[in-house]
């Protein structure tokens, strides 16, 4: 008997990424194509949504191609996604947009309009204050390309338009699904449905709001024109899918209370696991998200561009004035690693692209406390840190939430999982140990997972989390590291602070 087989797709910043799978979670075949992103201008970053569309299609086509498994015996695909972009959408359902990226800032206005206007309501309705989302986006469209609002009939993100576009839907069947509504600036996310208050109060019409499903809910098959295209059969269901953090969340195994995650990808993500809503009033810092697992939230924060850093220090940096590629993120961890006397080294701020959690849209990275007798080693090391120590003002704002919730460990996954100094940095700011999973796909299989319980593969999500993920190294950082970033993660929160202030007297 041929086993089952389940595709899930991630459309990421740096490019798609298909992975197929078999029902015992064994990956089949995995396949990648790149992003093309649009910088016209300062604080400008768009996608072309029929180019990520394209992707997808080429991405399934090479795995169904690679795995030798039957286009029959695939039966669904999961399709997740960048989260805080939008693609507005006419009535045929095709962009009349761009995808506004999660790493666009022009509607940096818009967010501290809407701050003023009713800022303390969205983050008791939505979980997330306003930031480079949803709501300041669509109030920029409507704005400022007034034409091109009065033709888009829905908004959506990158994986609810190639889901539809793969189904044939029109905007009649434009979706969000759960996982996103925290992004969203006018939804009341404790019951899945949009707050017509918070949209009179921004005026946003609300026929512009797509309808609001789960994330393992069918929300159509594969017409037989895309279906030849991906090299499936006609009819695959597909299903909502979800975020890509949330995807992320869900490949980790955080489905159930005191798991964190932490994503090293492009955005550094911190999350914790709950089974309440908690809105962060005080700090207006932690998210609360609905995890894909039905009951259960993910407060957490992000860095943004937090992983771009990374390769930011080892282009412009490390190999400035070399041959590229002369000095690769790998020696650069070596580097890191030698240095003798971390505790005297530099702080990092990695707000390259402005601050997120909490919105702090004009501040901008820089180092601390240089000396002559720094070195590559220790300028690296301090990147490493400073997503460390973010993390780490995440964690304290999170206990202040959830006192009576013990987190357990952290698993991280992404990209930057297999720097052992970062893991062990991560470990010691945390006070927590951090575990790598085994033979991850990252997103993707946190997509294929829920293609997976949608076609009838699996009872839940747990289930089939105790069946697929399996955990790896695990590192916990010695005592005099954990009091050693102590120390540090206060002088880290002062020079944050700051830095925060100046940036604010300037700008007034």
């Amino acid at each position: 008997m041929v086993e089952k087989a389940v595709i899930g797709v991630d459309i990421g910043t740096q490019g798609s990424k298909a992975v197929l799978f078999s029902e015992s979670g064994q990956c089949l075949a995995a396949a990648v194509r790149r992003s093309r992103l649009h910088q016209p201008g300062a604080g400008v970053v768009e996608e072309d949504p029929e180019h990520q569309v394209r992707t997808v299609c080429e991405t399934i086509r090479t795995c169904v191609r690679q795995s030798g498994v039957s286009p029959q015996s695939v039966v669904a695909v999961g399709i997740d996604g960048q989260m805080a972009g939008v693609v507005g959408i006419g009535a045929d359902g095709r962009n009349v947009t761009p995808y506004d990226s999660w790493l666009d800032t022009r509607c940096a206005a818009y967010i501290e309009s809407m701050q003023r206007q009713a800022g303390d309501r969205v983050l008791d309705q939505a979980g997330c204050a306003p930031s480079f989302n949803h709501g300041p986006k669509i109030l920029w469209w409507k704005h400022e390309r007034r034409k091109i609002y009065r033709s888009i009939a829905s908004f959506v993100q990158p994986g609810g338009y190639a889901a539809m576009r793969l189904c044939g839907l029109d905007s009649r069947n434009a979706f969000i699904d759960t996982t996103y509504l925290h992004f969203s600036g006018f939804a009341d996310n404790r019951k899945s449905a949009w707050d017509d208050n918070l949209c009179a109060v921004f005026d946003v019409d609300r026929s512009k709001l797509p309808r609001i499903v789960s994330p393992a809910e069918i929300i159509g098959d594969i017409a037989p024109s895309m279906a030849r295209r991906c090299n499936l059969s006609a009819g695959t269901p597909v299903v909502a899918g979800c975020g890509d953090t949330a995807a992320s969340f869900l490949a980790c195994g955080a489905t159930r209370e005191g798991i964190c995650v932490d994503v090293a990808g492009t955005a550094s993500v911190f999350a914790a696991t709950t089974s309440h809503f908690r809105a962060d009033s005080k700090h207006e810092t932690l998210g609360c998200g609905q995890a894909a697992t039905p009951g259960l939230w993910h407060p957490y924060a992000y860095i943004n561009g937090g992983g771009m850093n990374l390769e930011w220090f080892r282009r412009e940096v490390a190999n400035h004035g070399r041959k590229a590629g002369a000095v690769t993120l790998a020696r650069l961890n070596r580097m890191a690693e030698k240095v003798s006397d971390p505790e005297a080294g530099p702080l990092f701020i990695p707000h390259l692209g402005g601050r997120v959690c909490p919105s702090a849209p004009h501040l901008r990275g820089a180092w601390i406390g240089l000396e002559w007798s720094h070195t590559l080693g220790h300028l690296y090391r301090a990147v490493l840190e400073g997503v460390a120590l973010e993390y780490g003002i995440y964690r304290d704002i999170f206990a202040g939430l959830y006192p009576d919730l013990k987190l357990r460990e952290i698993r991280v996954t992404g990209g930057g999982q297999d720097s052992a100094l970062w893991n062990q940095i991560k470990s010691a700011v945390l006070a927590m140990p951090v575990v790598q999973i085994a033979c991850s796909e990252g997103a993707p299989m946190g997509a294929a997972m829920l293609a997976g319980v949608g076609a009838g593969l699996f009872k839940d999500l747990p289930a089939v989390a105790a069946k697929w993920v399996r955990k790896g190294t695990r590192h916990r950082a010695g005592a005099r590291m954990t009091r050693m970033y102590r120390s540090r993660q206060k002088h880290y929160k002062k020079l944050l602070d700051l830095l925060n202030r100046d940036w604010d007297q300037q700008d007034n």
